[in-house]
């Protein structure tokens, strides 16, 4: 668990950046290329993405990226080892389908969203076809200590217990009194 704090610590960023960012954060793309095993690169559209990332999620995951709040972005985190799921034709067909009804886009361009409305769309899309394989925690932290150069954060408070809360590796403190 020791190891995990780092990327507990990690910070997602809005728009593009060079790997590590100076405060150690990316955006989310970038962040998922990294901790599904891929070479990192700089992420400006969903082109950039490999093929077994499924573009309509990774847009939509982008423009909540690039929107959000610093706080809000940061509840992307649990997204991240997700965007790989990319499906049949179809199935991104129905994504892309979904998510332009539940955003009200109908050909329209993307524009600002709520939030919270956002992250029940791309939950919403994430459950269509297939999901993405589970990566072990273990390889997640390999992967993003072979790129980080950079000390380890030592910030870890209440974000670093909601995440863990959030991926069950901590249970919600119990009130006292």
């Amino acid at each position: 668990m020791e190891n995990f704090d780092h990327i507990l610590n990690w910070k997602l960023k809005g728009g593009s950046h060079r790997f590590p960012g100076k405060d150690g954060g990316t955006c989310i793309n970038e962040a998922a290329l990294v901790a599904c095993g891929f070479e990192y690169r700089a992420v400006r559209t969903v082109h950039d993405m490999p093929a077994c990332f499924s573009r309509p999620i990774c847009r939509l995951a982008m423009m909540l990226n690039d929107q959000a709040s610093d706080a809000d972005r940061q509840r992307l985190m649990p997204f991240i080892m997700r965007l790989a799921c990319a499906d049949t034709f179809e199935v991104e067909r129905r994504r892309e389908a979904l998510i332009a009804a539940r955003l009200g886009l109908h050909g329209e361009p993307w524009g600002s969203i709520p939030f919270d409305k956002g992250l029940r769309v791309l939950e919403e899309a994430l459950a269509l076809g297939r999901q993405a394989e589970p990566v072990m925690f273990g390889n997640v932290i390999a992967r993003m200590e072979t790129v980080k150069n950079q000390p380890r954060s030592t910030a870890g408070g209440r974000f670093s217990l909601k995440l863990k809360i959030l991926l069950g590796l901590a249970k919600e403190p119990e009130p006292v009194g």
